[in-house]
C-alpha cells in the first residue's frame, strides 16, 4: 500500500538515490527502512503540526496525496541546502518548515489539506545511510455552525405529537444533538439527547410548555440555537377552592361573622381559565377570587366555581358549603364593683352575644364554690378579707374558638393618703374645696363634712369638689374630707383650714436718693386658699399693672412674695405712701410702705489755684485747682469763655474725681479767654469756680548769661594757645619772651608740646547771670565747648633748637 501511495519506483526512490550516489554513500539493505504511521486532526482556519522524526535528517522530502487519488506530489524537500517549498504548498494553507527539524507547521488550515502527508527522511549514520518513512493521515474538521429550530406545531394540544428539527449548516460529523427546555421560572432541563437532527415527541404534555432550544456538538465545538416558545394547550382541570381564613366543620367550611372571607378558585389551564362563581345556583361573581367583606350569617349556603377554557371550549365545576358562625364580640369583660356600701367587692364578668352562648368562670374560686355561668356572671367577695393587689381572672370559651378567651382584673388600694386643696374662682366669687384619692380599683368614695361632722354636699368616687360661696365667715374654720375603700375597714380623712391672707414687709419706710432705683418688698406669710396675685398701688392710689412695667415700674412676683421697683425716683413725683394688697376667698389684707425720696448733697466748691499759658505761643493753657471742702464728687468739667463772645462753652468733661490739673489745647493765639471749673456728683452739679484768665509765662536770663561766659572763656583759651605756639616757634627771635614764659632752656619748668593727643582738657564752665523784671525773651543756652588738647612735657635732653614741635588745634561749633 505504501508503495502504491508513494509511487516509489517512479518518483521517490529515484529522487532519493540520485543524491546519495553522488555523495558516495553506502546504501543499506532496503529491508532496514523504518516505516511509521500517525493520524492527526486539524480544524479549518486553525493551525496544525505534522511530525517528521525527532531529529533533523540529512535529506528529506514531504509529499501529499489527496483523498480518493493515488497520486503523490511533492510539497517541500531539503537536500542539505535548506527547505524548498513547491507550488502545491500554497493550496495546503500557510505552510512552513519548523527550524532545526523536518516537521511542517500549517496555519489557516483549508479543507483541501485533508489527506495523506508522507515524509521520506535519509539519515547518515556510522553504519551507513538509513531511510525513514513517516505517514501522517491529516483529517480537517469543520466546527458546527449555530443551529436553528423548526417545530411542526408551536401550540399543540396536550396529547398530540410534535416533530422537532435542529437544523445545521456546517459541521463535521458525527454531530450530537441535545434538546433543552427552560421553564417560566428559568429552570433548565435536558429533554432529549440524540444523533439525529429530527425528533418526534409522540405525546406532548403540559410539562413541555416552555422555551426550547437545540445544542449541536461535534469533536471541534458546540453551538446553541435561539429559543423558541412551545405553548401546550390543556385544561381546565377540576377546580380547587381555598377558603381564607381556613376553618373546617362537619358540613364543610365555616367563617366568623363580620370577618372578610376570601374564596379562591384555581384550575390548571392553558390559556388561563375563566371563572364564574355561583351562590345557591345564582351567579354572583366573575373572576378567580370571590371576597365577601364583613360576612353575615345570612351568607351561609352553597358556593360553586365553574372554570372554562375558551380556546378548547371545555369546562369543569366544584361546589362547597360555607357556614357562618358568630362568636361573642371581642373578649370577656371583667370588672370589680363596690358592694354593700363599699364594704364588699362584686366580681362581674360578661361576654354577651354569640351562638351558642359563651361559658364563663372565675378563678380563683370564691367562697369555695364553682363560679360558672353563661353570658355574664357576678360573685360577691368580702372586702376586708381580700388582700391588696389581688388578681381575679375570668375565662370564657366558645365553640368557634379552640383557645379560651380571658380577662383579668386586680383590686388595689389607692396610693398614699387623700389629698385636699382649696382654690377660688375668678374674682374670688366662689370657694372650691377639692378632695382626691386617685387610683385604686374599684375607686374610693369621698365626701365632705364640717368640723362638727355635718355632711357637706354629695359623695363622689375618686375626687369630690365642694363649692361654697366666698365669705369671710369661713376664715379660721376647718373642713374634713372622708375617703372609703372596700379593702379597708375604716375611712381615711384629710383636713383643710381656711385662712385670710397676712402680709409683711422688710421695711415699712424706705428712703432713697433722688434719681436712683428703689425696690419695695411685700411678703405673704399666711393664706389659704392661695392668693391669685399680690396687687400694688402707687402713691397716687393707682394700681400698678404690667402695662407700666417698661416705663416707671418693674414688677417681680412669686407665690409668696412680690417686689415693686420704682425707677429713677423723683422727689416731687415718687415720694409718698405705697400699698401692697392681697385677697383670697375668705378675706383680704393690705400694708402701707412709705417711700422717702431725698435730694443728693451739693458737691463742694472749687477754686482755681493756678492758670497760665504753657508757652508764649498762647495755644495751650495749664490749669490747676483745689476743692474747698471734702464731699461726694464723681468728677469735674471745665468751661471756657471767649471774651469777645460772652458765652460759656464746655471744653472738657468726664474728668476723674482725683484729677487736680489739666492742659487745655487748641486755643486761638490771638483770642482772649476766661475759664471756670465745676464739680459734679451722681445727680447734682456744684457751683462754678471763680472766673480767671491765663497769664503769659515769665522770662529767665540765667541760661543766656551762662552761655556768654562759656563762650568768652573758650575764646581766651584759644588765643592763649596760639600765643604759646607762636612764641615756641620764634624762640630765637624772641628769647626773652620765651624764657619769661617757659623759663630757661634747661629749666624743669620748661614745657614742650609733643603729642596733642596725650591729654585733653574739658571746656571751662560758664558763669551764672541774673535777670531783671519785665518781659525778657528766652535765649537758648549754648552747649559745652569742644575738648582742647593740653601740651605734655617735652624731654630736656635734646639740643637747643632741635625739640620737635607738633601742635593740633581742634575747633567744634555747635548751633
Amino acid at each position: 500500500m505504501v508503495r502504491r501511495l508513494l509511487g516509489l519506483p517512479s518518483f521517490s526512490l529515484g529522487l532519493l538515490l540520485l543524491p546519495l550516489l553522488l555523495h558516495g554513500l553506502e546504501i543499506l539493505d532496503p529491508g532496514q527502512v523504518v516505516y511509521k504511521e500517525t493520524r492527526t486532526n486539524g480544524v479549518v482556519d486553525k493551525g496544525v503540526i505534522l511530525e517528521c522524526g525527532t531529529t533533523l535528517p540529512d535529506v528529506y522530502i514531504w509529499g501529499f496525496t489527496r483523498l480518493g487519488t493515488d497520486t503523490i506530489r511533492a510539497v517541500v524537500y531539503n537536500f542539505g541546502k535548506g527547505p524548498k517549498l513547491q507550488q502545491l504548498a500554497k493550496d495546503l494553507g500557510d505552510l512552513n518548515v519548523i527550524s532545526n527539524s523536518a516537521s511542517l507547521s500549517i496555519q489557516k488550515l483549508p479543507l483541501a489539506a485533508e489527506g495523506l502527508f508522507t515524509c521520506q527522511a535519509l539519515y547518515d549514520t556510522p553504519e551507513g545511510a538509513r531511510f525513514h518513512y513517516y505517514y501522517v493521515y491529516l483529517r480537517v474538521l469543520v466546527p458546527v455552525s449555530k443551529p436553528y429550530v423548526l417545530l411542526s406545531d408551536t401550540a399543540p394540544v396536550e396529547g398530540a405529537s410534535v416533530w422537532m428539527r435542529c437544523g445545521l449548516e456546517n459541521g463535521t460529523g458525527p454531530v450530537n444533538y441535545i434538546w433543552e427546555q427552560e421553564s417560566r421560572s428559568g429552570l433548565l432541563t435536558t429533554l432529549i439527547e440524540t444523533n439525529h437532527s429530527l425528533v418526534n415527541v409522540t405525546w406532548v404534555t403540559r410539562n413541555h410548555t416552555g422555551w426550547l432550544r437545540c445544542l449541536a456538538r461535534n469533536e471541534v465545538n458546540q453551538q446553541r440555537s435561539d429559543r423558541i416558545w412551545l405553548d401546550v394547550i390543556y385544561g381546565p382541570d377540576l377546580p380547587q377552592i381555598d377558603v381564607s381564613p381556613y376553618s373546617v366543620t362537619e358540613r364543610g367550611y365555616s367563617a366568623l361573622e363580620k370577618e372578610t372571607v376570601s374564596l379562591m378558585c384555581q384550575a390548571s389551564s392553558n390559556p388561563a381559565s375563566q371563572y364564574v362563581w355561583f351562590y345557591n345556583n345564582s351567579q354572583v361573581y366573575t373572576g378567580p377570587q370571590l371576597t365577601i367583606t364583613k360576612i353575615l350569617r345570612m351568607h351561609t349556603g352553597n358556593y360553586a366555581c365553574l372554570a372554562q377554557n375558551t380556546y378548547l371550549n371545555t369546562r369543569s365545576k366544584k361546589s362547597i358549603t360555607l357556614t357562618v358562625y358568630y362568636p361573642p364580640d371581642g373578649a370577656p369583660y371583667c370588672s370589680i364593683l363596690p358592694a354593700n356600701n363599699y364594704n364588699d367587692l362584686a366580681l362581674f364578668c360578661s361576654w354577651e352575644g354569640g351562638y351558642p352562648a359563651a361559658t364563663l368562670n372565675w378563678s380563683p374560686y370564691t367562697q369555695g364554690g364553682n363560679n360558672q355561668g353563661t353570658n355574664n356572671i357576678t360573685w360577691i367577695q368580702p372586702g376586708p378579707e381580700t388582700t391588696n393587689n389581688s388578681v381575679f381572672t375570668c375565662y370564657g370559651s366558645h365553640i368557634t374558638s379552640k383557645v379560651s378567651q380571658s380577662c383579668s382584673t386586680k383590686t388595689w388600694l389607692p396610693y398614699g393618703e387623700p389629698q385636699c386643696s382649696a382654690y377660688a374662682t375668678r374674682n374670688n366669687e366662689y370657694l372650691m374645696l377639692s378632695c382626691s384619692w386617685e387610683g385604686g380599683f374599684p375607686l374610693a368614695l369621698l365626701w365632705w363634712a364640717s368640723s362638727s361632722g355635718d355632711i357637706q354636699g354629695t359623695s363622689e368616687e375618686n375626687s369630690n369638689i365642694l363649692i361654697l360661696r366666698s365669705s369671710a365667715d369661713y376664715s379660721g374654720k376647718a373642713f374634713v374630707c372622708h375617703a372609703k375603700h372596700p379593702l379597708i375597714k375604716e375611712s381615711k380623712t384629710c383636713v383643710l383650714k381656711l385662712e385670710a391672707p397676712v402680709l409683711m414687709t422688710q421695711r415699712s419706710v424706705v428712703s432713697v436718693y433722688e434719681g436712683s432705683d428703689v425696690q419695695l418688698t411685700c411678703i405673704l406669710s399666711k393664706n389659704y386658699p392661695a392668693v391669685a396675685e399680690i396687687t400694688w398701688f402707687n402713691n397716687m392710689k393707682q394700681r400698678v399693672d404690667e402695662s407700666d412695667t417698661p416705663k416707671k415700674y418693674i414688677l417681680q412676683q412669686a407665690a409668696a412674695w412680690s417686689n415693686l421697683t420704682v425707677r429713677e425716683t423723683d422727689g416731687s413725683v415718687d415720694g409718698g405712701q405705697y400699698w401692697c394688697s392681697a385677697t383670697n376667698a375668705v378675706g383680704g389684707a393690705e400694708i402701707p410702705i412709705l417711700l422717702v425720696v431725698m435730694r443728693n448733697p451739693m458737691p463742694p466748691n472749687v477754686s482755681i489755684s493756678k492758670i497760665a499759658y504753657s508757652s508764649r505761643r498762647r495755644t495751650a493753657v495749664s490749669v490747676e485747682w483745689l476743692i474747698q471742702t471734702d464731699g461726694d464728687i464723681t468728677g469735674f468739667f471745665i468751661e471756657q469763655q471767649n471774651l469777645q463772645l460772652p458765652l460759656w462753652q464746655k471744653v472738657v468733661s468726664g474728668l476723674e474725681s482725683n484729677t487736680r490739673s489739666h492742659l487745655i489745647t487748641g486755643l486761638d493765639p490771638f483770642g482772649k479767654y476766661a475759664f471756670r471749673i465745676t464739680a459734679v456728683n451722681q445727680r447734682t452739679i456744684g457751683y462754678p469756680s471763680g472766673i480767671k484768665s491765663p497769664a503769659l509765662p515769665g522770662l529767665n536770663a540765667v541760661p543766656a548769661v551762662i552761655g556768654a561766659a562759656i563762650g568768652g572763656m573758650l575764646v581766651a583759651a584759644i588765643a592763649t594757645i596760639l600765643l604759646f605756639m607762636y612764641v615756641v616757634r620764634n624762640r630765637n627771635n624772641m628769647p626773652r619772651l620765651h624764657d619769661l614764659i617757659f623759663g630757661r632752656q634747661n629749666s624743669q619748668s620748661r614745657e614742650n608740646i609733643n603729642d596733642p593727643e596725650d591729654e585733653f582738657v574739658g571746656a571751662a564752665e560758664g558763669g551764672e547771670g541774673g535777670g531783671g523784671g519785665g518781659d525778657i525773651e528766652e535765649i537758648p543756652t549754648p552747649s559745652p565747648g569742644p575738648s582742647i588738647p593740653r601740651p605734655s612735657p617735652t624731654p630736656t635732653n635734646l639740643p637747643p633748637g632741635d625739640e620737635p614741635v607738633n601742635v593740633t588745634i581742634t575747633v567744634m561749633a555747635s548751633s
